[in-house]
């Protein structure tokens, strides 16, 4: 079931939030990381300024939840401190430009009574009460997430650890994350890591293996959902599907709702339909290079 969240920042705040790719954080209180706990990807927002606008100024989505371990917010960057671990990057939905959030906000006195709790979970009928303010249909509690199949078959053509890991920071680039290989954690290093800004931790990680040490590699992968709370997902052969899912069920049954299996020869189907979109869209002048 879907839940929404208020969320109560200064305008400052929400500036930097939209500069940083539509990323929001709380402190590590024990309450904040109930609530931060209970966040799930599609999730409903409601993007509340503080004083001295005081309304709700826009909606979106989770898109994604983690743990942050490096400065990235200008204060944090100024104490070279984490302030605000907690983080998770939304989708925007609708949200009024700057120039309008006084004159079109919504706002209550009972909205404005509650919001010194900067991050909470809100009524579903009070939701829908800001989005009809705003121009937006009703929400409802149910969302779906439909599996993308391809409609031609895969080629079995034999695709190298190398290959793979290509195709995945290419695809990621597309994508417009920062797409990095050989990415460093502790004293070991990730295959593949996406991340949304340059002093985010992972939001995805990939590891390939083509013959190689399965173990070693849903381990890597478990400490950088541990770290981080990153998607993660292991790349490989149908073969090796066998093992992943022997360990999933025993040694990794902890990660077993997080990991995923992706297999290698999709990698590379996606790749080539991702490139042949994106430079359709380059030829019809919808795309920025």
């Amino acid at each position: 079931m879907q839940q929404f969240w208020l969320l109560v920042g200064s305008e400052r705040n929400w500036q930097v939030a939209f500069e940083h790719n539509n990323i929001w954080g709380v402190k590590d209180f024990r309450e904040l990381r109930s609530l931060w706990s209970m966040l799930r990807e599609g999730d409903g927002l409601l993007f509340y300024v503080s004083k001295p606008v005081h309304g709700i100024v826009g909606c979106g989505r989770v898109a994604t939840k983690f743990r942050q371990t490096e400065p990235l917010w200008p204060e944090e960057i100024k104490r070279n401190e984490v302030l605000w671990p907690l983080r998770f990057e939304f989708d925007v939905e609708y949200c009024l430009p700057p120039s309008h959030w006084r004159s079109g906000r919504y706002t209550s006195h009972d909205l404005q009574m509650i919001t010194r709790m900067v991050f909470q979970c809100y009524p579903i009928e009070e939701a829908n009460v800001a989005r009809k303010a705003l121009g937006l249909a009703p929400a409802t509690t149910e969302f779906s997430q439909q599996s993308v199949r391809p409609d031609s078959p895969v080629e079995a053509a034999a695709v190298s650890h190398a290959e793979a890991k290509a195709f995945l920071v290419e695809i990621g680039r597309i994508q417009n994350f920062i797409a990095e290989d050989e990415y460093p954690m502790d004293s070991t290093r990730l295959d593949v890591v996406w991340r949304r800004v340059l002093r985010s931790v992972p939001t995805f990680v990939f590891e390939v293996q083509v013959g190689g040490d399965v173990y070693h590699a849903m381990a890597k992968l478990k400490h950088a959902f541990d770290l981080w709370n990153s998607h993660i997902f292991m790349v490989s052969t149908l073969a090796e599907k066998g093992k992943y899912d022997e360990l999933l069920a025993g040694t990794f049954h902890e990660v077993a709702d997080q990991m995923r299996f992706i297999d290698i020869t999709m990698v590379k189907e996606l790749f080539h339909r991702k490139r042949s979109y994106k430079e359709m869209e380059l030829s019809m002048g919808i795309l920025q290079r």
